[in-house]
């Protein structure tokens, strides 16, 4: 299996069919965790891109990742969708990287499989105690296929509610829409995303922005470059591998 992965990992892509083909390989690197700290299939961070967390370096599954739009930088940390045991590293990651927005793209539960613990104060809750931070929801609203929270540490979380796991998202104007509202709302720090893993529907989300970016400044961008780029498995992988983890995310 060695032999094979550094065979293809040499392999120059050329057309779709091979990307497809590639990205299969990367399933084979999928390993299992049983720590609290990582999700049931752990997609392991690179130790360059790494969220670290705190003076002592602490690890959290989250990556930072950067990408270019003309002279124009946009910054993200993508992570997984907190545990029980990990919701209040992720509150301290959000504090420390001075981030103002989430977005999660993943509901709590899809399909009868918890995708992501509540890591958030709910009515008539609306209140979260952790070891260094007290959570206040402040306001919420609930549109079609989004919901609006803002979260005093002060914080805007958007949950985007129409995107199943391994699956498209049931109208692309909609993820557009949530795309332009989270840059209104946007204003410092990386932007927090995650799914349930930290790949696939938060890998999307980004590309789908970055793209827009492009579009929007009138440059040229080859769609396919970005896919290699972010369909990369995890052996291959600078910034979170396999970001892109499903043949119909493009």
């Amino acid at each position: 299996m060695t032999a094979q992965l550094a065979k293809h990992q040499k392999t120059r892509i050329k057309t779709d069919t091979e990307i497809f083909f590639h990205v299969m390989l990367e399933m084979v690197e999928l390993c299992f965790r049983s720590t609290a700290e990582i999700a049931t299939f752990c997609f392991c961070t690179d130790d360059k891109t790494r969220v670290p967390l705190g003076e002592k370096n602490g690890y959290i599954n989250a990556s930072y990742i950067t990408m270019k739009v003309g002279e124009e930088e946009h910054f993200y940390i993508i992570t997984q969708g907190p545990l029980p045991s990990t919701m209040a590293d992720f509150w301290q990651m959000v504090w420390e990287s001075e981030s103002d927005l989430i977005a999660m793209m993943t509901k709590e539960v899809e399909l009868g499989q918890v995708q992501c613990h509540r890591y958030w104060p709910e009515p008539p809750h609306d209140a979260i105690d952790l070891a260094n931070f007290h959570l206040r929801l402040d306001n919420y609203q609930i549109v079609e296929y989004f919901v609006i929270r803002i979260i005093e540490i002060i914080n805007n979380h958007l949950q985007f509610t129409t995107w199943p796991d391994h699956n498209t998202p049931k109208l692309a104007e909609q993820l557009v829409k949530f795309i332009c509202y989270m840059r209104k709302v946007h204003s410092t720090g990386p932007i927090v995303a995650h799914c349930s893993t930290g790949i696939g529907r938060s890998g999307i989300l980004l590309c789908v922005e970055v793209l827009l970016s492009y579009i929007e400044k009138d440059l040229c961008v080859s769609i396919k470059q970005i896919i290699v780029k972010y369909y990369k498995p995890v052996w291959m992988s600078t910034t979170r591998g396999g970001i892109l983890d499903q043949s119909n995310s493009w």
